[in-house]
């Protein structure tokens, strides 16, 4: 499904990704809920998923939040209008959310994060605010309208006292009323505010975007192995300085240089985003992978039980290529394979499901033997 409307992918990514919002006007048409708003709701009665509710006249003050799992006497008492469930990671538990997320691969596939499902009642709102990630807001049922404004940042004014950051100061610049079907994309950093017109759901296909500090650290910890106590900061060619106390600037370059040195190295760093994005969103919950003691036979026998198999909805999955080797990333871990293995990690990432016999049939080599056992037994690829 093409969800992009007048615009190819191309377009969008040259024009709009990461620049500035573009309204596409029936992305999906005849577009139907997943889940009604009662199922929704049932969603959010239980321990293992993540959901709030925000009232936006609260007793305990302007935009309260409450965090699940909720019971039914929670919900009886809540009031008439203006306020929101919002239920995370549906994905991870409803297949058709998870079929949903497919169409916007052209995105890369690791840095989708998960699909959240929001309900509100009239007049219902998170309040003007801003996201520290991408995000494409999917009309799914009712009527929203959508305020767009400033670019924000962390030194953007937030109003005291809600326990949501709520912005204190909006300049709208745009304004539109969506219909079910219609999509909303809106890149980091941009104010929005939705309001609900009667009754509505919205579909929010958010993105990971690791912090700079983040990334730093991750980084930091898988150079750190390679380094040895011979790799010192050097300044061969120094000149005489007037002034014995300074680090003057040639010190920073040098320093600088000897950083970077450390961190040039293409297959590290993505290794290093490879583990980073392919961790579980929920990794108490997630399937983990570890070495199988089962043997190929076991494997045969177990995937010819079905004919179709497909990743685990929180199983999360990438790869990348240098001159030497394939690296296979799953659940925040590295398996190195041969060259040989490409197309065959390659179709693992981007296919959402696989026929057995090709599983059967293209998993040859002994690494790739291993590798699918390990996937089959810890339950990163079931029937389905």
């Amino acid at each position: 499904m093409h969800v992009l409307g007048h615009l190819n992918i191309e377009e969008f990514l040259r024009n709009y990704w990461q620049k500035k919002p573009v309204l596409i006007r029936q992305a999906i048409p005849g577009f139907e809920p997943l889940l009604a708003a009662d199922e929704l709701a049932g969603l959010s009665l239980e321990e293992d998923i993540e959901s709030r509710l925000i009232i936006e006249e609260g007793k305990a003050g302007p935009w309260e939040v409450k965090k699940g799992p909720f019971t039914e006497t929670d919900y009886r008492a809540l009031p008439e209008n203006k306020w929101t469930l919002l239920v995370q990671a549906v994905d991870q538990w409803v297949p058709e959310a998870a079929e949903l997320l497919e169409h916007f691969r052209f995105i890369p596939s690791w840095r989708i994060d998960d699909l959240m499902i929001s309900y509100a009642t009239d007049g219902g709102s998170v309040g003007p605010h801003w996201d520290q990630y991408d995000v494409f807001l999917l009309q799914a049922e009712g009527q929203r309208e959508w305020r767009v404004g400033q670019m924000c940042s962390e030194k953007s004014s937030i109003l005291e006292g809600p326990s949501v950051k709520i912005l204190a100061d909006f300049a709208e610049t745009d304004r539109w009323v969506l219909e079910p079907g219609d999509m909303l994309y809106l890149p980091p950093g941009l104010a929005h505010w939705g309001i609900s017109q009667g009754e509505c759901m919205t579909y929010s296909v958010g993105f990971r975007a690791p912090s700079t500090a983040e990334l730093f650290e991750r980084t930091i910890d898988s150079v750190l192995p390679t380094l040895t106590q011979d790799d010192r900061y050097s300044d061969a060619g120094i000149t005489a300085q007037s002034s014995p106390g300074e680090i003057d600037d040639q010190a920073a370059e040098r320093l600088k240089s000897l950083l970077i040195k450390a961190i040039d190295d293409p297959a590290l760093l993505k290794a290093t985003l490879g583990q980073l994005m392919t961790e579980a969103k929920y990794d108490e919950q997630a399937p983990v992978y570890e070495v199988s003691d089962h043997d190929w036979a076991d494997t045969v026998n177990t995937l010819q039980e079905a004919n179709q198999w497909g990743r685990h909805p929180q199983a999360r999955f990438a790869y990348s290529i240098d001159d030497s080797s394939v690296a296979f990333y799953c659940q925040g871990e590295v398996i190195r394979l041969p060259l040989s293995s490409r197309q065959i990690v390659k179709q693992l990432c981007d296919s959402p499901y696989f026929d057995s016999e090709w599983l059967i049939g293209s998993f040859v080599e002994s690494e790739t033997k291993k590798l699918l056992n390990n996937l089959i037994f810890c339950d990163l690829i079931v029937a389905i």
